[in-house]
């Protein structure tokens, strides 16, 4: 797909400079360079700015290292890599910090909109959901935050050693965590997803989980088992949610979903029948949705369908099917 890498969290060109992960000399050279900068992270929100009614620019908001926020953290620092023009960029996670009126509910909910504000930073400066934000940040600051925020998952979840148990340490700059009890090295695990464009004739299938908005349905997906491939997961969850039988299958498109630390797999599916026969301990509906039906949809003016979320994968996989630039 010529586009490919036109979707959200793609193509940012974010140098990684993996050899620099294990010289301590070089980081550290590194967190002092002209241009360095850090990325804050509270609860995997990055530290953004503030939306305003004016048409400023709204995207990442950067602290220098030597801010009081990030040199306190500078030990557990992540090294994300250098931009195009070679500036280091770092992220230290502040989840330790305890916002006053924390707002719990607004937290959990489906489309967080709540902001937190650090009384040591700017009033410009908020910690946003990156789904808010995904879309209005450039393609460099969407890989950037993605990264930041999958990484710092996957630390919070795998704080013990799976070979003995014992509590493990940071290394490689946090691309790494090793026992030190039984020397085991762990390393940063993406889980592959794949999510379909599943067509029959002129219309797509689309599904509904339990719980999500009113009118909100998504191309179908599902996690790849293991000793599966591509293919077989996408024939297999779509006959497990809906009873469709799916013949030739595509690969499409990829993107980083740290949500918390996925890589989906955008593929392509024909359809063999349009019988659809739900297992609702998978989906909660699904249906054919027409062009037509989805360019309205698109428009916001369907009365059921709702429009996919802006930057998600299944948004770009959608447009381009209604643009018939699949190819």
């Amino acid at each position: 797909m010529k586009r490919a890498e036109q979707v959200t969290f793609g193509g940012g060109g974010l140098e990684r400079a993996a050899h620099l992960r294990s010289d301590a000399a070089a980081l550290a050279a590194a967190w002092t360079s002209p241009g360095a900068q850090v990325l804050l992270m509270w609860r995997g929100k990055p530290l953004t700015l503030r939306e305003t009614e004016a048409d400023l620019p709204c995207g990442l908001a950067w602290t220098a290292p030597a801010h009081p926020l990030a040199a306190v953290r500078k030990s557990d620092a992540l090294f994300l890599g250098l931009e195009p023009g070679g500036s280091a960029c770092f992220a230290c996670d502040i989840s330790d910090w305890q916002p006053e009126d924390l707002d719990q509910e607004a937290l959990s909910s489906f489309s967080d909109a709540s902001e937190q504000q650090h009384p040591d930073l700017p009033d410009t400066h908020v910690f946003a959901e990156l789904r808010r934000m995904m879309t209005r940040l450039t393609p460099l600051e969407a890989e950037l935050a993605t990264t930041a925020k999958a990484l710092l998952a996957w630390h919070r979840s795998h704080r013990f050693c799976a070979c003995c148990g014992a509590a493990s340490d940071m290394a490689q700059a946090g691309w790494q965590r090793v026992c030190p009890a039984c020397k085991a090295p762990h390393f940063p695990r993406t889980d592959p997803v794949v999510i379909m464009l599943i067509t029959h004739g002129d219309s797509v299938l689309m599904g509904r989980s339990p719980g999500w908005p009113e009118g909100m349905y998504s191309l179908l997906a599902g996690f790849v088992e293991p000793g599966e491939t591509l293919e077989a997961a996408v024939r297999r969850e779509v006959l497990e949610e809906t009873g469709v039988r799916v013949g030739a299958v595509s690969y499409l498109s990829s993107q980083p979903w740290a949500f918390p630390m996925s890589l989906m797999f955008g593929c392509a599916g024909e359809a063999l029948s349009r019988d659809i026969t739900i297992d609702p301990a998978e989906i909660e509906d699904a249906l054919w949705v027409s062009r037509q039906e989805m360019m309205t949809a698109f428009a916001d003016e369907h009365p059921v369908l709702k429009p996919a979320r802006k930057g998600a994968i299944a948004q770009f996989l959608i447009q381009n099917w209604l643009a018939d630039t699949l190819d």
